[in-house]
């Protein structure tokens, strides 16, 4: 099975090497990797190159944001499997992809997602948190839950069935595309119970009180547009599922 990889960036020079050389050294080989760069000017460019090999792909031009860029990459792609890793985040190990593609093979899922580990945004050995995303039950949706969507892997054919990232949603078209793809269309999914993903904290998904706020406005409206109905108070609830759901770790 071929997989595609697929980082979007910009301005990433001090954290993009990681992601990189986290997908270039994965034991499993059939990846195409796929990078869309915004237009940076920072040196980003550069630790791209650096990395530029036959298995990759990369372009540098102005987005309408990380969901429009993440689209690109979609449409780019050519793999059988599609998976994509934000620029400031690594794979957790060198058999990541391995596992993911042990799991399609004998599952015959079309979907799979695992866990994934928060750590320091200047020490990635010390881990902040960890998000353990457990066995997929549909209701869980209506009480805020959601997979990482770093470590969520689809098959090619979901997209062309379900759709790319709704572009409405600057903050939250990650949640909508897994609502839209496991809730609406009822999609196969599996859950690898291992950390599959390693995210620095901070980012484009950086918490506080109006952002959170924005964030569970959003997460309304992707009910409302996939015509599913849902309880407005379920969402003042996400915070709380989402501190159950997060495991917090000493270091």
């Amino acid at each position: 099975m071929k997989i595609s990889i697929i980082t979007v960036c910009l301005n990433s020079k001090g954290y993009i090497e990681d992601c990189i050389t986290s997908v270039l050294n994965q034991m499993y080989k059939n990846i195409e990797y796929i990078i869309i760069d915004g237009g940076s000017t920072d040196g980003t460019i550069d630790v791209i190159r650096k990395y530029e090999t036959q298995r990759s792909i990369w372009v540098s031009e102005p987005d309408l944001g990380i969901y429009d860029a993440m689209n690109k990459g979609i449409m780019k792609s050519s793999g059988d499997i599609i998976g994509i890793l934000n620029s400031d985040d690594m794979y957790a190990n060198d058999n990541v992809i391995e596992q993911v593609v042990n799991s399609f093979l004998k599952t015959k899922a079309d979907t799979c997602y695992g866990d994934l580990v928060y750590v320091d945004r200047c020490n990635i050995n010390k881990t902040v948190r960890y998000w353990k995303s457990n066995n997929y039950k549909k209701n869980n949706f209506r009480r805020g839950w959601m997979p990482p969507h770093p470590t969520f892997f689809a098959r090619r054919s979901v997209y062309e069935r379900c759709g790319l990232f709704n572009m409405g949603f600057p903050l939250a078209a990650d949640y909508e595309l897994m609502l839209r793809v496991l809730y609406k269309y009822d999609v196969s999914t599996t859950y690898i119970p291992q950390c599959l993903v390693t995210m620095r904290t901070g980012g484009s998904s950086r918490p506080g009180p109006l952002n959170t706020f924005n964030n569970m406005i959003e997460n309304y409206r992707a009910w409302k547009v996939n015509d599913l109905r849902t309880n407005p108070l379920t969402f003042l609830m996400k915070p709380l599922f989402k501190t159950i759901q997060y495991v917090k770790t000493k270091t």
